[in-house]
């Protein structure tokens, strides 16, 4: 059973990074919205509270720190798109996407949001 619930993030300015997380986000398959003044929510498919969701609100006072949240590619191919999608709407391309010494399969790549906070995003076999 896979035990997460969800991420509450912190960003600066929603205005800044709502096309990044909009188009990163359904990507990822966090496809449904629930926003209301103070949250942005995006979730997967089927019935809250019991699916992931990513929960976004707005402190201009943020500082991001050396948190990393990881997600899982289906393949090295997935791990491309995604990193493509950074560039395209607005997020900084920290390392990758390559292979990492981690192990032999270990393809990621390593990114910011427009705000600093930090993910990674990876495909291994072992």
């Amino acid at each position: 059973m896979n035990k997460f619930s969800h991420i509450d993030l912190t960003v600066n300015s929603w205005e800044q990074v709502r096309p990044f997380y909009e188009n990163l986000l359904h990507a990822l398959g966090f496809t449904r919205t629930f926003h209301s003044e103070k949250w942005k929510v995006f979730a997967a498919e089927g019935d809250l509270p019991s699916v992931p969701y990513f929960a976004i609100t707005e402190d201009p006072d943020h500082k991001p720190n050396e948190n990393l949240i990881g997600f899982w590619a289906h393949d090295r191919a997935e791990v491309d798109r995604i990193a493509e999608l950074v560039k395209q709407y607005g997020g900084t391309i920290i390392s990758g996407p390559r292979l990492f010494p981690i192990s032999p399969t270990y393809y990621a790549v390593y990114f910011q949001d427009p705000c600093g906070n930090k993910y990674e995003m990876v495909h291994r076999l072992d």
